[in-house]
Formats: structure tokens, sequence, C-alpha cells
């Protein structure tokens, strides 16, 4: 009943990863302007993410466009657009297979296959946190280069968004999540994997006597 129980979180804790990284991936604020400036006061706030970009005015009207051209963007925006969508579909696919194998549900009949199935749902979610963190790691990783190299003139500076700190919250939720799921499954599978066996009683004879065959 625990390692059901703790299968059910570990279940939770990956769809809430999913659902995070799906958000992660639709929001503008990967990349964000960064007020380095003496004057505080800025008319307008430049979002940049990996569908669109956006320019907040100070008065709170935002214009977003949408990028026209695939090929024409930076290699690590078309990396997170290509690794984001297959993360999300991979979610869904650990999803079906980790409910089709849970101990909570009758599709599949226990056993070793049923803790296979579980074992398999769990290794897509730790992959998905695996994939996904390399596109946020290499936007972080561009974000602060250019950040602190003297070259880039204050205007082209960028901070990190919203964007990426949801995206690193649901990495953590994907790789915990599918953990427990492993771990869960590996412990009930050694339970069950040495049968208890039992012996038939001993019943005496016609003569009162115990037959030999009981203790062969």
């Amino acid at each position: 009943m625990t390692s059901a129980a703790l299968e059910i979180l570990g279940l939770g804790l990956g769809i809430l990863g999913w659902v995070g990284v799906i958000l992660a991936c639709g929001l503008p604020m990967w990349q964000v302007s960064a007020f380095i400036d003496v004057n505080i006061v800025v008319a307008q706030t430049i979002w940049e993410g990996l569908w669109m970009n956006c320019v907040v005015q100070s008065t709170g009207q935002m214009q977003c466009k949408v990028y026209d051209s695939i090929l024409a963007l930076p290699p690590e925006v078309q990396a997170g657009r290509a690794l984001t969508v297959v993360v999300a579909l991979l979610g869904l696919v650990a999803l079906m297979v980790t409910v089709v194998g849970a101990q909570c549900t009758n599709c599949v009949r226990p056993g070793k296959m049923k803790s296979r199935i579980v074992i398999a749902g769990g290794a897509i979610y730790i992959l998905c946190g695996v994939l996904v963190l390399v596109p946020l790691c290499w936007f972080a990783n561009i974000v602060i280069s250019d950040f602190y190299d003297p070259t880039v003139p204050p205007s082209k500076k960028r901070e990190m968004g919203a964007a990426l700190y949801i995206g690193w919250a649901a990495t953590a939720l994907l790789l915990f999540g599918g953990c427990l799921i492993c771990c869960c499954s590996c412990s009930q599978r050694d339970e069950t994997s040495f049968p208890v066996k039992y012996s038939a009683p001993r019943r005496p004879t016609s003569n009162g006597e115990y037959d030999k065959k009981n203790y062969v």
C-alpha cells in the first residue's frame, strides 16, 4: 500500500513537471531586458521567447510578434523549440505508460510485466527532465555570458526570464517523480519475485499412522 501511494505521488509530480514544461515552452519570457543603466525609468520592456517576442510599454500596453522565419532563428531557439515539443509529447507517452502499469489500475495483470511497464514510464519522465535541461542551461549560459561581456552594448543585454525558472522547477519535478516511480516499482517487483510455497497438511491413514509420502 505504501509503494502504491508513493507511485501515485511520483505520477502526480511527473504530471506537474510535464505541465510546467508546456507552460515554459509557451511563455515569451525566456529572456527579458536588463535594467543596468543609471536611469531606471524605461519606456518599454522586451520579452523574448521561443515562439515570439513582446514589447511591454510603460503604460501597460503589450505588443507581441511571432517569429517570421524558423531558419533565421538562432540555434538555441531552434533547439529549444524542438526539445520542448519532444518533451511535451514524451510526457504524454510517459503518463499513459505509467497509468497502464500502475498498481491502482487493472489494465495489466500483476507481475513482472506490470512492474516493467511502470519502470518504463518512470524512465521516460527522467528522460524528459534531462532533455528539457539542455535548452534551459543553453539559454542561461548565453544570457550570463552576454551580460558580463563588455563588448555587448547595454541595450542588448538580457536577464533570465520567468520561463527559465519555471522550466527548472518542472525539470526537478520530472526527475524526482520519475525516480520515485522507478524506485517504488523496483521494490514492488522484489517483493513479488519470491512466491510463498505452502506444503500440504499431513493426514493420517486408516490405521492412525501418517503416510510416509508426507515426509518426502
